[in-house]
């Protein structure tokens, strides 16, 4: 006699269709969106502080942010610093990015700047001289100068857009390149607006921001990513 449930065998019962994630769950194709990465610039104003810089560069590691650049320097307070990070990510990571650095205590505010903001990088890029004249005709026509040179090598500064620097470095690599250092990128939003304001109210009004968007304690999982 046979037991159990009723319902189809085995073979006769509907198999849904579509992509399962590592527990088995399917995962509805109609739901499930891709999101392109993108570059970015994101700006935080953290406490000029020892341990700062460990403690972002150490969040970008544990969350396996894809980092391009990262840029940290003094700015008109002595008790703030600047970072500067060039992202390249999907709209998710890049909202990620941006939540988890103000979940830092020393960070007093995080923000990602308009495609227009100012961005520079400064490059010095070592060049053998043994043609000094059309070097030096290379560093005029990218408004650069030459800040060390001898018999043998000639050292040049470029600042300008990424773009800027990587044409500069391909032309002058006709010359033969023996070094070259770059800054990564720096940048600030243009006109009055704030780059990222120290204000209490701009960061009361991030952290507004975050909680409407989010229900629920945080804790750091595989799935925040």
């Amino acid at each position: 006699m046979k037991r159990g449930l009723g319902g189809p065998e085995p073979d006769e019962r509907p198999t849904p269709a579509g992509r399962r994630n590592k527990q088995g769950i399917r995962i509805d194709p109609e739901v499930e969106v891709t999101h392109e990465p993108r570059r970015t610039v994101i700006s935080a104003l953290v406490e000029h502080e020892p341990g700062v810089l460990s403690d972002v560069s150490g969040l970008f590691s544990r969350r396996q942010f894809n980092i391009e650049s990262l840029t940290v320097g003094p700015t008109e307070d002595d008790d703030h610093a600047r970072i500067t990070i060039v992202v390249e990510e999907p709209d998710p990571g890049i909202d990620q990015v941006e939540k988890q650095l103000r979940k830092l205590v020393p960070v007093i505010s995080v923000r990602e700047l308009e495609p227009d903001a100012m961005r520079r990088e400064l490059a010095l890029i070592k060049v053998d001289a043994d043609r000094p004249g059309q070097v030096a005709a290379v560093a005029d026509m990218y408004n650069a100068k030459t800040v060390d040179s001898s018999p043998e090598t000639a050292t040049i500064e470029v600042t300008g857009a990424r773009q800027k620097i990587e044409a500069a470095i391909d032309t002058f690599s006709q010359f033969g390149i023996r070094e070259i250092s770059r800054t990564g990128t720096t940048a600030l939003a243009r006109g009055t607006d704030d780059t990222a304001a120290s204000t209490l109210a701009a960061t009361a009004d991030a952290s507004a921001a975050d909680e409407a968007n989010y229900d629920g304690e945080y804790t750091e999982t595989a799935t925040d990513d």
